[in-house]
């Protein structure tokens, strides 16, 4: 009888979509050894599988809000974490970002974003709600490197022109927005100005006027979808400037609607997250409430889940990344 010799295969030799899989399971710190071993090992954690979306949605910085701009401050060991943290990620990557998604309470400033502008050639979605110490300078730096953006999440401004001409002159397939914060007139007539066809548009739990959705519904031929659920919608009363709660969508604002494809609003005392807009008296406090509540949106291409992923977890804050 002739003997049957088992065939073992090393783990140097294994397929590169079988290390892919089990590389999956391991946080972005315990991966940066594992690319150290062997060429196809490396080969394996730059897969663009691992690498699509980098989900820092975990990561918060260390601060105190101050009175005077840019009315944060932020400790420097928490910067130190955040650099060093995307400066693996980035070099592990490879250039397959193509979603990237930061925290509400992850205060970057442009050393952080001039790195991941020059690493993330291919971005396509970027979740980014806190830009206090971002500059002007720096973000419309980023925006020139990011030809492929097609979506942001972005924080209310004072002065939205400069990003919005700088998507619009970059970003030739940018096609949906979602601001967080307020959205006023002005905010709105920018959007039309210099993103004539943007298809969708969340406004999600945001203090917007009146004046400001009825421009959107009437200037924005191409809007496809716009959420204003749980909005806190206020009508002027007067011209010095009164304004109430408008507790119900008027028939004016239902058949402009109309000509949406999608078109999500929601406004009802029974809500819980109406209930927390109207608590907070329409500037919501995120930090009050679950962890994956401001991930949430009626728009299911806006909607970020409850799933952080396994490239960044609460591990890496275990791992030689403590304060």
């Amino acid at each position: 009888m002739s003997e049957i010799k088992s065939v073992v295969k090393r783990w140097e030799d294994m397929e590169t979509d079988v290390l892919v899989k089990i590389f999956k399971e391991l946080n972005m710190i315990e991966l940066a050894p594992v690319s150290q071993v062997c060429r196809l090992w490396r080969s394996a954690c730059s897969d663009p599988l691992l690498w699509n979306t980098l989900d820092l949605g975990l990561l918060k910085s260390n601060f105190i809000q101050t009175r005077a701009s840019p009315y944060i401050w932020v400790d420097e060991r928490s910067d130190r974490r955040l650099s060093k943290l995307l400066k693996l990620a980035m070099a592990l990557s490879h250039g397959n970002i193509t979603c990237l998604i930061f925290h509400f309470n992850l205060y970057m400033k442009d050393d952080h974003l001039s790195c991941i502008a020059g690493s993330c050639p291919h971005l396509k979605r970027l979740v980014m709600p806190a830009w206090n110490r971002i500059t002007k300078n720096g973000i419309c730096h980023a925006i020139r490197r990011w030809k492929e953006l097609e979506s942001l999440t972005m924080p209310s401004i004072a002065h939205p022109p400069y990003i919005m001409e700088e998507i619009s002159r970059n970003c030739k397939n940018f096609s949906s927005l979602k601001i967080m914060g307020t959205f006023d007139v002005q905010f709105a007539s920018t959007i039309a100005s210099y993103l004539p066809n943007l298809k969708t548009l969340s406004l999600r739990c945001s203090i917007i006027t009146k004046e400001a959705l009825l421009f959107v519904l009437d200037c924005m031929d191409h809007l496809e979808v716009l959420n204003i659920s749980h909005c806190l919608l206020l009508e002027n009363l007067t011209t010095a400037g009164r304004k109430q709660i408008v507790k119900e969508l008027d028939q004016t604002i239902l058949k402009k609607s109309l000509r949406l494809n999608e078109f999500y609003h929601c406004m009802s005392s029974s809500c819980v997250t109406c209930q927390r807009m109207i608590r907070d008296e329409g500037l919501m406090r995120w930090y009050r409430y679950e962890e994956w509540f401001w991930r949430q949106d009626e728009v299911g291409s806006l909607a970020m889940g409850e799933d952080y992923g396994r490239l960044f977890d609460e591990g890496c804050l275990n791992l030689g990344f403590r304060n």
